[in-house]
């Protein structure tokens, strides 16, 4: 894939090692980072090389699979052992993200289920790493056909606001919220995409502004701070955003920022969706209380590149999410269907 092709895959096993679009290196540099040993995908995922729950969470099996190949002993339970201690060195990368844990996971039930040699084991968990992939590849472009029926209908094309980046970089490929768009410009319903730069990262101006571009999506790039105003001049008629952890009451954790989004978007009458897997769902959680927030290094929001903007003495306070109360989501489009936040339990005992 190059930087003029629409499709964008951010996660690309080849040659016996990973690559990643290096998204710290957006929009001024379109390259890739060779990750072939899991404690430097551990640092690709901490460092935000790659980002976006989903993406991570292909990452990281891929990251399992590189510290598998990184273990010598044939002795089955020693095997095991360390791989478990792979599965501890990237769970500590992103605590918030779901997704990272969740693929873990199912890498070691693999691994614990597989019978045969350790060789084998190895084999099959490549293979499980693929198909988390192509899983999650498949998920995105049906939460983005899901999220057609939600939009409004109207004679006039709609203008969606979207926060961070919720798009083909932040997944396997085509994305949750920005699925969503996708498929709208698809069907022709979309006139314009409005951006929040989302400090203090930016992705919303450096990631979902260039994907946009290089699919020719209209996209206007706005500061967090002009939502509020975009929707009382009648300039917004929905939001989308991602999610990166659910509760089961349907709190979502998403980036820094999106509560205020939230907030405004009920203020005036917009209608705000949450789109992501069913899998970012965590039901081992009540409420959104129970999300663990990421805290970033201060230097995110004390600097702008290599320029201090803040005097000397200054302290910060860097949450990199923040969480929205479900009574300020009117749905969850997930690949399984467009979900009101007081049915997830009930919807999960049907899809059970």
């Amino acid at each position: 894939m190059n930087s003029n092709s629409n499709q964008i895959y951010p996660v690309v096993w080849q040659n016996n090692q990973v690559l990643l679009i290096d998204q710290t290196r957006l929009p001024a540099e379109y390259s890739h980072v060779a990750i072939s040993r899991s404690s430097d995908m551990a640092q690709a995922i901490k460092t935000m090389i790659v980002r976006g729950a989903p993406a991570i969470g292909v990452a990281a099996a891929y990251g399992m699979y590189l510290g598998a190949t990184e273990i010598e002993t044939e002795d089955l339970q020693e095997f095991l052992a360390h791989l478990q201690q792979v599965g501890d060195l990237l769970k500590q990368t992103r605590p918030t993200a779901v997704n990272l844990f969740w693929a873990i996971a199912r890498m070691l039930k693999t691994a614990h289920e597989e019978i045969g040699t350790v060789a084998e084991i190895k084999r099959t968990l490549l293979q499980t790493a693929q198909q988390i992939q192509i899983e999650d590849l498949a998920t995105c472009q049906a939460i983005g056909d899901r999220g057609l029926t939600i939009l409004p209908c109207s004679p006039s094309k709609l203008r969606i606001l979207t926060h961070c980046n919720a798009g083909s970089l932040a997944t396997a490929g085509y994305g949750t919220a920005l699925g969503v768009i996708r498929s709208a410009w698809r069907e022709e319903r979309l006139e314009r995409v409005y951006a929040d730069e989302t400090r203090p990262r930016l992705q919303g101006a450096k990631l979902t502004a260039w994907e946009c571009v290089q699919e020719g999506i209209p996209v206007t790039v706005i500061t967090d701070s002009m939502a509020a105003h975009c929707m009382q001049q009648n300039m917004i008629d929905l939001v989308v955003v991602g999610a990166d952890r659910i509760a089961a009451n349907g709190d979502a954790a998403n980036k820094i920022g999106t509560y205020a989004l939230a907030i405004a978007a009920k203020a005036h009458n917009v209608p705000f969706y949450v789109a992501a897997p069913f899998s970012t769902i965590d039901f081992d959680l009540a409420n959104g209380s129970q999300i663990p927030i990421e805290e970033r290094d201060a230097r995110e929001i004390a600097q702008i590149g290599d320029t201090d903007i803040c005097v000397a003495g200054v302290e910060f306070y860097n949450p990199a999410f923040d969480v929205t109360p479900a009574n300020l989501i009117n749905a969850i489009i997930t690949e399984k269907g467009v979900i009101k936040p007081s049915a997830l339990i009930d919807y999960l005992n049907v899809v059970a």
